[in-house]
């Protein structure tokens, strides 16, 4: 088992590294520079558990409004993409059953992520892939409010699935790497 604080560096580092120095989401940088983020490493393996530290992550999101945003971190037992797919879409369900639809939303990371429909090997993948699974709660508030200000949202996947595409798999698979190396 890795320990969390380093499961958090890697995270942190893959955020900085991949996510806000290639702008893959533009209002990234915004909640990390002040620090906003929970960083939440769950250490279940099992679905069960993994959904109940979810909910914790809820109430606490309910509960301190100076967190922005959690990043719930899986670095076990869901490293099988269709097992996380499986989780995710339990989750998904839970946040209306817990009564948070519209309230938070899930963002889902994988270091095996692939979107349905592309290539195997295309990097377009890069752009949810992280150094563990992850599943980000967001607040919906704050992103309709970010989103009056920025215009056309699509823009944010045609120029993500641009970048990937124009600087390869191998440049993203190399720099994810980076951001894991540590902890093998």
């Amino acid at each position: 088992m890795i320990a969390a604080e380093t499961v958090i560096h890697c995270t942190q580092r893959w955020l900085d590294d991949v996510v806000i120095k290639y702008n893959f989401c533009p209002f990234a940088r915004f909640v990390r520079e002040p620090d906003s983020i929970h960083y939440q490493v769950c250490s279940q393996p099992a679905a069960e558990a993994a959904l109940e530290q979810l909910y914790v992550e809820c109430a606490r999101l309910d509960e301190e409004s100076h967190i922005s945003t959690t990043l719930f971190i899986l670095p076990q037992g869901f490293d099988n993409f269709d097992d996380y797919l499986d989780l995710l879409e339990l989750a998904q369900e839970l946040i209306t059953t817990w009564g948070y639809d519209g309230v938070y939303q899930l963002a889902s990371f994988h270091p095996q992520y692939r979107f349905a429909g592309e290539a195997i090997a295309s990097a377009t993948h890069f752009t949810n892939r992280s150094p563990f699974p992850i599943l980000h709660l967001i607040r919906e508030a704050d992103i309709t409010r970010v989103l009056k200000d920025f215009g056309d949202p699509q823009t944010i996947f045609t120029t993500n699935m641009q970048t990937t595409t124009q600087l390869g798999a191998e440049h993203f698979s190399t720099l994810l790497a980076a951001c894991k190396a540590k902890t093998q």
